[in-house]
Protein backbone atom coordinates (compact mmCIF):
# COMPACT_ATOMS: atom_id res chain seq x y z
CA UNK A 1 0.00 0.00 0.00
CA UNK A 2 1.14 3.53 -0.80
CA UNK A 3 0.00 6.56 1.17
CA UNK A 4 -1.39 9.47 -0.85
CA UNK A 5 -1.12 13.10 0.23
CA UNK A 6 -3.93 15.57 -0.30
CA UNK A 7 -2.16 17.54 -3.03
CA UNK A 8 -1.91 14.46 -5.27
CA UNK A 9 -5.66 13.90 -4.99
CA UNK A 10 -6.36 17.59 -5.60
CA UNK A 11 -4.36 17.44 -8.85
CA UNK A 12 -6.15 14.22 -9.85
CA UNK A 13 -9.66 15.56 -9.27
CA UNK A 14 -9.20 19.18 -10.39
CA UNK A 15 -6.61 18.84 -13.15
CA UNK A 16 -5.48 22.34 -12.21
CA UNK A 17 -1.71 22.08 -12.64
CA UNK A 18 -0.20 21.37 -16.07
CA UNK A 19 2.96 19.83 -14.60
CA UNK A 20 1.59 17.91 -11.60
CA UNK A 21 -1.78 16.73 -12.95
CA UNK A 22 -0.31 14.26 -15.47
CA UNK A 23 1.96 12.84 -12.76
CA UNK A 24 -0.98 12.36 -10.38
CA UNK A 25 -3.16 10.80 -13.08
CA UNK A 26 -0.39 8.47 -14.25
CA UNK A 27 0.41 7.44 -10.67
CA UNK A 28 -3.22 6.66 -9.81
CA UNK A 29 -4.15 5.03 -13.11
CA UNK A 30 -0.91 3.14 -13.81
CA UNK A 31 0.60 2.39 -10.39
CA UNK A 32 -2.36 1.76 -8.14
CA UNK A 33 -4.43 -1.39 -8.29
CA UNK A 34 -5.81 -4.26 -6.26
CA UNK A 35 -2.28 -5.40 -5.38
CA UNK A 36 -0.92 -1.91 -4.64
CA UNK A 37 -3.67 0.30 -3.26
CA UNK A 38 -3.40 3.97 -2.48
CA UNK A 39 -4.13 4.69 1.19
CA UNK A 40 -6.27 7.76 1.89
CA UNK A 41 -6.26 8.75 5.55
CA UNK A 42 -9.24 10.49 7.13
CA UNK A 43 -7.05 13.58 7.54
CA UNK A 44 -6.34 13.53 3.80
CA UNK A 45 -10.03 13.07 3.05
CA UNK A 46 -10.99 16.02 5.25
CA UNK A 47 -8.26 18.20 3.71
CA UNK A 48 -9.36 17.24 0.20
CA UNK A 49 -12.91 18.33 0.92
CA UNK A 50 -11.72 21.57 2.48
CA UNK A 51 -9.50 22.40 -0.53
CA UNK A 52 -12.21 21.54 -3.06
CA UNK A 53 -14.70 23.73 -1.19
CA UNK A 54 -12.47 26.67 -0.30
CA UNK A 55 -10.11 26.92 -3.25
CA UNK A 56 -12.25 25.56 -6.07
CA UNK A 57 -15.72 26.55 -4.77
CA UNK A 58 -16.91 22.99 -5.33
CA UNK A 59 -20.51 22.29 -4.36
CA UNK A 60 -21.81 19.38 -2.28
CA UNK A 61 -22.59 17.29 -5.39
CA UNK A 62 -19.08 17.68 -6.82
CA UNK A 63 -17.42 16.93 -3.50
CA UNK A 64 -19.71 13.95 -2.95
CA UNK A 65 -18.72 12.60 -6.35
CA UNK A 66 -15.02 12.84 -5.50
CA UNK A 67 -15.45 11.19 -2.10
CA UNK A 68 -17.67 8.46 -3.54
CA UNK A 69 -15.02 7.83 -6.20
CA UNK A 70 -12.37 7.31 -3.51
CA UNK A 71 -14.62 5.03 -1.47
CA UNK A 72 -15.79 2.98 -4.46
CA UNK A 73 -12.61 2.66 -6.51
CA UNK A 74 -10.74 -0.59 -5.73
CA UNK A 75 -7.43 1.25 -6.23
CA UNK A 76 -7.97 3.17 -2.99
CA UNK A 77 -8.12 2.07 0.63
CA UNK A 78 -9.76 4.77 2.72
CA UNK A 79 -8.97 4.71 6.42
CA UNK A 80 -12.03 3.75 8.45
CA UNK A 81 -14.12 3.38 5.32
CA UNK A 82 -17.31 2.74 7.29
CA UNK A 83 -16.97 6.10 9.09
CA UNK A 84 -16.25 7.82 5.77
CA UNK A 85 -19.45 6.40 4.22
CA UNK A 86 -21.49 7.46 7.28
CA UNK A 87 -19.98 10.95 7.15
CA UNK A 88 -20.63 11.25 3.42
CA UNK A 89 -24.26 10.32 3.96
CA UNK A 90 -24.65 13.02 6.63
CA UNK A 91 -22.83 15.54 4.45
CA UNK A 92 -25.13 14.90 1.50
CA UNK A 93 -28.39 14.86 3.47
CA UNK A 94 -27.92 17.54 6.08
CA UNK A 95 -25.47 19.98 4.54
CA UNK A 96 -23.13 19.66 7.50
CA UNK A 97 -19.38 20.01 7.28
CA UNK A 98 -17.78 16.71 6.25
CA UNK A 99 -15.10 17.12 8.92
CA UNK A 100 -17.76 17.38 11.63
CA UNK A 101 -19.56 14.39 10.18
CA UNK A 102 -16.30 12.40 10.19
CA UNK A 103 -15.67 13.31 13.83
CA UNK A 104 -19.18 12.18 14.81
CA UNK A 105 -19.00 8.97 12.75
CA UNK A 106 -15.59 7.92 14.08
CA UNK A 107 -16.67 8.63 17.64
CA UNK A 108 -19.92 6.68 17.17
CA UNK A 109 -18.04 3.70 15.76
CA UNK A 110 -15.71 3.82 18.77
CA UNK A 111 -18.64 3.54 21.16
CA UNK A 112 -19.26 7.18 22.09
CA UNK A 113 -22.82 7.97 23.08
CA UNK A 114 -22.43 11.45 21.55
CA UNK A 115 -19.86 14.12 20.75
CA UNK A 116 -19.89 17.53 22.42
CA UNK A 117 -19.31 20.70 20.44
CA UNK A 118 -19.62 24.47 20.60
CA UNK A 119 -20.57 24.55 16.89
CA UNK A 120 -24.34 25.13 16.48
CA UNK A 121 -24.29 23.95 12.87
CA UNK A 122 -22.61 20.67 13.84
CA UNK A 123 -25.53 19.84 16.13
CA UNK A 124 -27.57 19.02 13.03
CA UNK A 125 -25.64 15.74 13.20
CA UNK A 126 -27.67 13.46 15.51
CA UNK A 127 -24.65 12.41 17.61
CA UNK A 128 -23.40 15.99 18.16
CA UNK A 129 -24.64 17.79 21.25
CA UNK A 130 -24.08 21.45 22.13
CA UNK A 131 -21.95 21.90 25.21
CA UNK A 132 -23.55 24.64 27.26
Amino acid sequence: MIGIDTNVLVRYFTEDDPAQTPLAVRFIEDTLGAESKGHVSLVTLAELVWVLRSRFAAQVAEISTAVTHLLSDARFAVQNERAAWLALDLYQQDGVDLSDALIAAVNRLHGCTHTVTFDDKATRIPDMKLLS
